[in-house]
C-alpha cells in the first residue's frame, strides 16, 4: 500500500504540473546553424524536487544520499556505454536513412559535420534541455517502485503512458519535436521508448546518470538527423522502435529486462 500510494502521488503530482509550466523554448546559435531544444519546464524543476521531497518523506536522510549516489553512479559494466549513447542515433539516422532510400529529399545534414555544435548541443540538452531534471523523477524515484508492483514491462507501460502525456502542452508549440509528430505516432514512440529506458536502468543497477546520458542521446539524436523533416520518416523511426522493443522484450524477458 504505502508502494502504490507514493508512487500515485508522484505520478500525479508530476503529471498536473505539466500544464502551464513551459517557461519558453531556448534558442542557440551555434556557428551558423540554429539549435532548438526541448525548454527548461518548470515543472521539469518541480518534478525532481518532488521526487527528493518524497524519498525523504519516506526514506528520510539515507534515501535522499541514495538517491543522489544513484546520479553519479558510473560502475556498471562499461558495455552499457554503446547502446547509451549509439542506440537512439542509429535508430533515428537509420529512419532517415529509409526514408531517402524511399525516395525522399536529403535534408541538410550541418550538424553531423559540425562535431563543435554537436558537443555544445549535448551539454546544452543534457542540463537544460530535460533530462538532468526528469530523471530525478521519472527513473530515480517512480520506476523502482511501480517495478516492486508490477513486471518491468508493466511498468514501462505505466510509467510511458504517464510520460507521454506529461509532454502534451509541447504538442501546441511550433518547432518542438512533438509538433511535428501526431500524439498517437508519439505515444507509442515514448512507451516503446520508456522500455528501453527501463532496461538501461536495470541492466546498470539502476544508475540515473546512465538513464540521463540516454535521454540525453535520445534528444540529441533528433538535431543530428532531421528526421522528422521527411514526409516518411517519423514513420519509419516508430517501426524501429517498436521493432527495438520487441526485441529486447523477447531477449531479455519481461519480468525484469535482464537476463539474471
Amino acid at each position: 500500500m504505502v508502494v502504490r500510494s507514493t508512487c500515485l502521488c508522484f505520478l500525479l503530482a508530476v503529471l498536473g504540473s505539466s500544464g502551464h509550466g513551459l517557461l519558453g523554448f531556448a534558442v542557440c546559435s551555434l556557428n551558423s546553424y540554429r539549435l532548438l531544444v526541448q525548454p527548461i519546464q518548470s515543472s521539469c524543476v518541480r518534478s525532481a524536487c518532488l521526487s527528493f521531497f518524497l524519498t525523504y518523506l519516506y526514506e528520510g536522510a539515507i534515501g535522499v544520499k541514495k538517491l543522489l549516489r544513484r546520479g553519479v553512479y558510473h560502475r556498471f559494466d562499461k558495455k552499457w556505454y554503446v547502446p547509451i549513447f549509439l542506440l537512439f542515433p542509429a535508430m533515428t539516422g537509420g529512419a532517415l536513412l529509409l526514408a531517402v532510400l524511399s525516395g525522399e529529399a536529403l535534408p541538410e545534414l550541418s550538424a553531423l559535420f559540425n562535431p563543435l555544435s554537436i558537443a555544445v548541443a549535448f551539454v546544452f540538452i543534457f542540463f537544460l534541455g530535460g533530462p538532468f531534471q526528469e530523471e530525478w523523477g521519472w527513473r530515480g524515484y517512480a520506476l523502482d517502485r511501480l517495478q516492486a508492483k508490477w513486471s518491468a514491462f508493466s511498468s514501462s507501460i505505466v510509467l510511458g503512458v504517464l510520460w507521454g502525456s506529461w509532454h502534451l502542452p509541447l504538442f501546441f508549440i511550433s518547432g518542438s519535436i512533438q509538433s511535428q509528430t501526431p500524439f498517437w505516432g508519439f505515444m507509442i514512440l515514448i512507451t516503446c521508448g520508456t522500455t528501453l529506458f527501463t532496461w538501461i536502468w536495470n541492466n546498470t543497477g539502476g544508475s540515473i546518470l546512465a538513464v540521463m546520458l540516454f535521454h540525453t542521446m535520445n534528444n540529441l539524436s533528433f538535431f543530428v538527423f532531421p528526421t522528422l523533416e521527411t514526409s516518411y520518416g517519423g514513420l519509419y523511426l516508430l517501426v524501429l522502435n517498436v521493432v527495438l522493443a520487441a526485441a529486447i522484450l523477447m531477449a531479455w524477458g519481461p519480468k525484469t529486462l535482464t537476463r539474471r
